[in-house]
């Protein structure tokens, strides 16, 4: 039975007073909520200009987990302080203390699961792999041509290394322009909002040094992350014995966020993961059944749903006998993959009789992945011309596992919030808890190696009929996803 942690909560507070310049109570104090929160409008999403011999900072942002399971009860603290995530009309003394005991009674039993994975949080040992990768990609390929270096930092929200630390190391690097790209592929209030939200609150406030800065707002059906996904749920479907391996249902677990950030603010999370799961689909079109279900539940709030526990119980009532779980949230494996997944999750398939049951692997450092991220931060800049052009070297750690390059570039177009978006039409892709939907951007790629994209508008799903629109018929020039796919695109 793994031991049960003891915090000194008046050494961790004094300690957090200590390390952060703005407190969580300074933060409260400032704190509005608005739009912006759901629209990612805290900076332009316009490409900045980037001359030759400067300096680019790529600021991955992330929540971050404790390093240690002394680091568990300050880590809840500083989570439970963040008004975007804890949405409660408590004043910023009253919160402290809410705050306060919460982490308190919550950090024991939190502790243990993190005991049960090794005593520490992977994320940010895998997020410093993904940042080394993506520094030495976007260098090889972007950079070099054009006279530009890229850094990569980590800035987490509630754990070192903090959004204050990274904004400290890129002042004395003598960093001149910054893009945030939050390590979410889909958008959500809770997540990357919350992150850039701080960002903005340190620059206003003069916490942090103020550079020219654009910001990415969502990823989720680009073609090299969903690859990178079905790979990962073919390497994980080779668990499975060979009898049943092509019965298995792919169950998707996504992080769950309260129902009203969708219902009330109009938060766009639930349809860009749904964005992300119809293209793996559709780019699997071997598969034959699957859920898209919601982990993380807690509190008193109603969450979207169904939760993953509930949607294991369900198909298990219907006789499933394989089932493999598909993290599609976070791009990095963490304790919501590890413990909550691979050992709770896994119990309960077993108490309810579910013979075969996998969890696929985190992202983590796949090399789609990474050139995913760099086209991403790529499409917020306009580098010198020298960058237009498809790097003829190969990119040193982008090579899949069969050592076939993967280094063509596949960006969106430059227009901003005039991007168009992909709409979910078909019923079956329709998160129940929405009233319209918004879906993640299509990012393509001409034979010429520019970009193009649907001119789909946006539209209430309301004025359309789910049963007689296709998504793939919205635009008679959108590209099939399998033709977006890097692989297909060799010559």
């Amino acid at each position: 039975m793994p031991t049960r942690l003891r915090c000194g909560t008046p050494r961790v507070l004094a300690f957090l007073e200590f390390v952060f310049a703005m407190t969580p109570r300074d933060y409260l104090r400032m704190y509005r909520r608005d739009d912006r929160l759901t629209t990612g409008g805290f900076y332009p999403d316009a490409p900045l200009e980037v001359n030759a011999g400067e300096t680019v900072a790529v600021v991955m942002l992330n929540h971050g987990g404790p390093n240690a399971l002394e680091d568990v009860e300050p880590f809840l603290y500083n989570l439970f302080m963040d008004p975007a995530v804890v949405d409660l009309p408590l004043g910023r003394f009253l919160r402290h203390w809410m705050a306060r005991g919460l982490a308190r009674m919550r950090a024991p039993s939190v502790a243990e699961d993190y005991e049960r994975i090794g005593g520490s949080s992977p994320i940010n040992r895998l997020t410093q792999e993904q940042a080394t990768g993506l520094e030495r990609h976007l260098n090889a390929t972007y950079g070099r041509p054009a006279g530009v270096t890229f850094r990569t930092y980590m800035a987490m929200r509630y754990w070192h290394p903090f959004s204050e630390e990274a904004a400290a190391q890129m002042e004395e690097d003598g960093v001149d322009r910054v893009v945030l790209l939050p390590l979410y592929p889909h958008w959500s209030a809770t997540t990357s909002g919350a992150s850039i939200a701080y960002w903005h609150a340190l620059d206003e406030t003069g916490e942090i040094p103020s550079w020219p800065t654009t910001s990415v707002f969502e990823y989720a059906a680009h073609p090299k992350y969903v690859q990178a996904i079905s790979e990962r749920i073919d390497e994980a479907l080779q668990r499975f014995p060979a009898s049943v391996r092509n019965d298995v249902h792919l169950l998707f677990s996504a992080l769950g966020t309260p129902r009203n950030e969708r219902t009330v603010h109009g938060d766009p999370y639930c349809c860009h993961l749904h964005s992300t799961v119809t293209d793996v689909v559709q780019r699997r079109d071997g598969d034959p059944s699957y859920t898209v279900s919601f982990q993380g539940q807690d509190g008193f709030a109603e969450w979207l749903s169904p939760s993953t526990t509930r949607a294991l119980r369900d198909l298990a009532e219907q006789d499933v006998d394989g089932v493999l779980v598909v993290p599609i949230s976070y791009l990095a494996d963490h304790v919501e993959t590890h413990y909550d997944l691979d050992i709770e999750v896994r119990q309960a398939a077993e108490t309810a009789g579910i013979r075969h049951f996998e969890v696929a692997s985190g992202l983590n450092a796949h090399p789609l992945l990474i050139e995913a991220l760099a086209e991403a931060s790529l499409e917020q800049l306009r580098l010198p011309a020298a960058s237009d052009a498809t790097p003829a070297d190969p990119t040193p750690g982008a090579d899949d596992e069969a050592g076939q390059e993967r280094n063509r570039p596949t960006r969106p177009p430059r227009s901003g919030s005039d991007t168009p978006r992909y709409e979910l039409t078909q019923q079956s892709m329709r998160c129940p808890q929405c009233e319209r939907e918004t879906g993640a951007r299509r990012w393509t790629m001409r034979h010429d190696g520019s970009t193009s994209t649907t001119d789909a508008a946006q539209t209430d799903s309301q004025q359309t009929d789910p049963q007689q629109t296709d998504p793939q018929q919205t635009d008679p020039q959108q590209t099939d996803p399998q033709q977006t796919d890097p692989q297909q695109t060799d010559p």
